[in-house]
């Protein structure tokens, strides 16, 4: 039985701050695991004052913050909320933190009005797109059960147009994994150039109909090794996170620190439109657990971080997930690469954080890392991967 010691009090740790300026989204996907979708309630910007006044005065963000509007669909809050709630931020930023905004969107609302947000605060933007409009339609529907591929790509033309940086996040069905080459057709016909994968997985009452695929690992490898090999061949693409994310974990320095956001206590705040904080992983938060106090640390409008940081749930989930951690580190060889996982996966597909491999660890993590040593190994027989791997390496930072 681990003691419930205090929880070490780290300068610099917090990397990331999400934050849901409104729970509520505008379509109905058929995989989605986010609790309260059709609640209402936005933010108040008194709300992200008090959150930043007190993130910026305390000692745990890291030199660069990234603030990452997420959880229900941003763009239903007015982009003029954003210009005050980021104009209120940079005032109390102070000069030795650089900040950067994110937003993750349908892309069903976007406007040229967003478009210039999005270019005069350099904000970063992801659009849900789950490729050709068959596969598309047939999960990311609206509230009547119509697709919504068209709009999503009116979206993403006008982000073209407007000359907006963006990239795309495709959850994997079977279907996709059965055929890599629609999907890197579809993205080279819309221009589309830096791409995510999410595999659809088990959180919260959502349980993934993928998992239950026969042979799964084998069929993702497949798919990932020859749409990276696809791709590259095409020249059209600048990124694809599952490959050019891990590449610097796997062929890091041995002195390069390699970090897991996810385990480490204010490594992320994640905070809801009425205050209420977590950390750890920023789909707990929502989520109902007695034992860890329904992941909720504290509120940034009444409470000090400080105190959120010594929480009994924050010391509670950190015993647990530091066991998970310690359990992952003693029994797998992917360990050095991924940290630890994580511990949404862990407490939905096996009930606790003190667990090692899941399912979405292993699609997420360990599958990939075998396409780059397979590609590597081949490497003396195609010697532009030796080329590629060193470039991806030294431009890409490890985190």
């Amino acid at each position: 039985m681990f003691s419930v010691a205090p929880v070490r009090d780290v300068a610099g740790i917090m990397e990331m701050v999400v934050v849901q300026p409104t729970p509520f989204c505008n379509i109905a996907c058929t995989y989605c695991y986010l609790p309260n979708r059709e609640a209402k309630s936005v933010i108040h910007l008194d709300t992200v004052r008090t959150l930043f006044r007190k993130v910026f005065a305390s000692p745990y963000p890291a030199p660069e913050l990234t603030i990452i509007w997420h959880a229900g669909e941003p763009l239903v809050v007015p982009a003029a909320f954003y210009r005050d709630a980021f104009d209120a931020i940079e005032a109390l930023r102070p000069s030795s933190l650089r900040v950067k905004h994110a937003f993750q969107t349908n892309g069903m609302l976007l406007t040229e009005e967003w478009c210039d947000l999005f270019k005069t605060y350099d904000v970063g933007v992801g659009v849900s797109i789950d490729g050709p409009q068959a596969l598309h339609d047939a999960h990311r529907v609206t509230r009547a059960g119509r697709g919504t591929f068209q709009k999503t790509m009116d979206g993403i033309e006008l982000l073209q147009r407007e000359k907006v940086p963006f990239h795309v996040i495709t959850v994997l069905s079977k279907a996709h994994l059965e055929n890599p080459k629609m999907l890197v057709d579809f993205y080279v016909d819309a221009g589309i150039k830096n791409v995510c994968f999410n595999v659809e997985e088990s959180e919260g009452d959502h349980t993934s109909s993928l998992f239950a695929t026969t042979d799964l690992e084998r069929l993702y490898a497949n798919f990932l090794e020859h749409f990276w090999q696809q791709a590259r061949a095409s020249g059209k693409f600048e990124f694809i996170r599952e490959i050019d994310s891990q590449l610097p974990r796997v062929f890091r320095p041995n002195e390069a620190m390699m970090r897991n956001v996810q385990v480490e206590p204010f490594g992320m705040l994640n905070v809801d439109c009425h205050g209420n904080v977590s950390s750890f992983s920023p789909e707990l938060l929502g989520y109902k657990n007695p034992a860890y106090g329904d992941f909720v640390v504290g509120n940034i409008l009444v409470d000090e971080l400080s105190d959120m940081l010594q929480s009994p749930a924050m010391k509670a989930m950190h015993r647990d997930i530091a066991a998970g951690v310690a359990a992952c580190r003693a029994e797998c060889e992917y360990y050095s690469v991924c940290g630890g996982g994580a511990p949404v996966n862990k407490l939905s597909e096996l009930g606790t954080f003190e667990s090692t491999r899941t399912s979405y660890c292993a699609l997420t993590q360990m599958v990939p890392v075998d396409v780059i040593l397979a590609a590597f190994d081949r490497a003396e027989r195609d010697p532009s991967l030796i080329s590629f791997f060193k470039e991806i390496a030294a431009a890409s930072p490890v985190g």
